[in-house]
């Protein structure tokens, strides 16, 4: 690659695009869904940035409309009532809830505003995609991709003469150069992996 224009290293192309596919959270779910309600156990692991592990207790019901999900962490002693999630955009959704610590004997409002697309001087693409192997077995990938897309920059001169004058001031370099190209920039992973085991009521 080209030295960079400010006497800086240049970067590789492996910092330019880089995709991890070594998940930092893996989650194994059991779901029972009983009249009209699911019951869930996950148990939960993280590897970075440290080492935990978390278990929590789920119950939302199954109605298309539903609007809440409670939650209890047995080992934080957390309990949690959450709405569903609610657009306030196309992009951006609301989440409001109530929770009670059983540790600190506290209680407090909770609100999260979520999106799929970030900021910074960065665009970014969350997303979770959903694999169903046979019926009560599921995988779903959580992924992520932030990046910055390749941008291409010129000049054109007014006539044949202006680009012969162009070309040869930048030969002698007293000037911009005619073309530029900024390759862009590509940083992804895999975040989770979700094992989904659910168990149907049939009766």
């Amino acid at each position: 690659m080209e030295p960079a224009p400010n006497g800086e290293e240049p970067t590789s192309w492996d910092e330019l695009y880089n995709i991890n596919l070594m998940p930092s959270e893996l989650f194994l779910k059991f779901r029972k869904e009983i009249q009209g309600f699911r019951v869930g156990v996950n148990l939960e692991f993280y590897n970075a940035p440290t080492n935990d592990f978390q278990t929590k207790l789920v119950l939302k019901p199954l109605s298309p409309e539903r609007r809440w999900k409670f939650a209890y962490e047995p080992i934080h002693q957390d309990v949690r009532l959450l709405s569903k999630k609610i657009p306030v955009t196309k992009f951006l959704n609301l989440q409001v809830g109530i929770g009670h610590n059983f540790k600190l004997n506290a209680t407090g409002w909770k609100w999260k505003l979520t999106t799929c697309l970030g900021g910074d001087g960065i665009s970014r693409i969350r997303n979770k995609t959903t694999l169903g192997l046979v019926p009560g077995l599921d995988f779903r990938f959580g992924w992520r991709a932030d990046y910055v897309l390749p941008e291409i920059t010129g000049q054109v001169p007014c006539c044949f003469m202006n680009l012969y004058l162009r070309m040869l001031s930048k030969a002698l370099g007293t000037d911009e150069p005619l073309f530029n190209m900024n390759s862009g920039r590509l940083q992804a992973s895999l975040d989770r992996i979700e094992t989904i085991l659910t168990h149907y009521d049939l009766s």
